[in-house]
């Protein structure tokens, strides 16, 4: 692979998939290295809307005494994304973090949450990603869909309907072991996972759980040391998420009264990118997958994770050629 062609992949990520080598179009997609967006939804926050139901009641009631204050202060530390969804995409983002819940007052219309509500509603969202795949047919998305705050079992069978209906052809199903090659020849772009046991038994469209690995810490070396600590007990079989995104408590909001999420996290990049740049994907104990981050369009976080994968380029390269790299030599 050439400079060239390795600085083409990198620099327009819109397309990076169908850009990949050869060689790596049989890889399963959960060994190869893909960007994700933590809370992908959170760019719409509505600042106006009441907290989540499940926080707690200390929370609520304050919000019920001087939303003024509450909400402003939530939207600061709740918002992780300032790109829409469709620009996430053009980022590099092949996995979406999605929050559903059921709005107050809001109908039948089901919407996002992360410690307060989206503007944007599920159908929305859902509709522009499927407009961004019909012009990009040889990218794939995994969507991530959970936590399904207060949804009613009749809201699950509609929103279930929804997405089969939407994406129809391009939904990948859950016992294959999808490559790029067999999902180009498939037509398939999209993988969801649902964190519903009961509708993901009746669809097989449907993917179970993927496990997100995160460190719920403010501290960056934290973070890196946690996600060493599992990587040390071996990665899961099928996909798997490692959280970049930081996480503040109550403590650390109170003493840092002028500061939001994105300050945090611009504080906290280099040691979180640097130890990104330093990870191979694949199948071995320590091999990543998918890696989540806030804010995904205020550095190069996407090229970063997507030049991993050349890395398994290499080793293909080191394999077949029956050569071994001196001791010390990254591969």
């Amino acid at each position: 692979m050439g400079n060239n062609q390795r600085e083409e992949v990198g620099g327009g990520n819109s397309d990076w998939m169908s850009r990949l080598p050869e060689e790596l179009l049989d890889v399963p997609l959960w060994n190869l290295a893909i960007p994700g967006s933590h809370d992908s939804m959170s760019f719409c926050l509505d600042v106006s809307s009441p907290v989540l139901r499940s926080e707690p009641w200390l929370l609520r009631l304050t919000d019920r005494l001087f939303p003024c204050w509450t909400r402003p202060c939530i939207f600061r530390w709740s918002t992780t994304q300032q790109s829409v969804l469709w620009y996430q995409c053009e980022l590099g983002i092949r996995y979406l973090d999605l929050r559903i819940a059921r709005k107050p007052a809001g109908g039948s219309r089901l919407f996002f949450a992360h410690g307060i509500y989206t503007l944007m509603s599920v159908k929305e969202a859902l509709e522009e990603l499927a407009s961004w795949l019909d012009a990009h047919p040889k990218e794939v998305i995994i969507m991530s869909c959970s936590h399904f705050e207060f949804l009613t079992d009749e809201d699950h069978v509609q929103l279930v309907e929804f997405i089969l209906s939407l994406f129809s052809g391009k939904l990948c199903f859950s016992q294959d072991v999808p490559t790029l090659r067999s999902c180009w020849s498939g037509g398939q772009q999209v993988i969801v996972s649902y964190d519903n046991h009961q509708m993901e038994q009746q669809h097989p469209e449907l993917w179970p759980n993927i496990p997100y690995w995160y460190a719920d810490s403010p501290d960056p070396e934290k973070v890196i040391a946690y996600l060493e600590e599992r990587k040390r007990h071996g990665r899961p079989d099928g996909f798997y998420v490692s959280g970049l995104n930081l996480t503040e408590d109550a403590r650390y909001i109170l003493l840092h009264p002028l500061q939001n999420l994105r300050k945090m996290t611009t504080k906290a990049l280099s040691p979180l990118l640097h130890w990104t740049a330093e990870q191979r994907p694949g199948p071995e104990q320590g091999g990543v997958n998918i890696v989540c981050c806030d804010f995904v369009g205020i550095s190069r976080f996407c090229s970063i994770v997507i030049d991993l994968n050349f890395r398994l380029l290499k080793a293909a390269v080191r394999t077949s050629s029956g050569t071994q790299l001196p001791p010390g030599r990254d591969a």
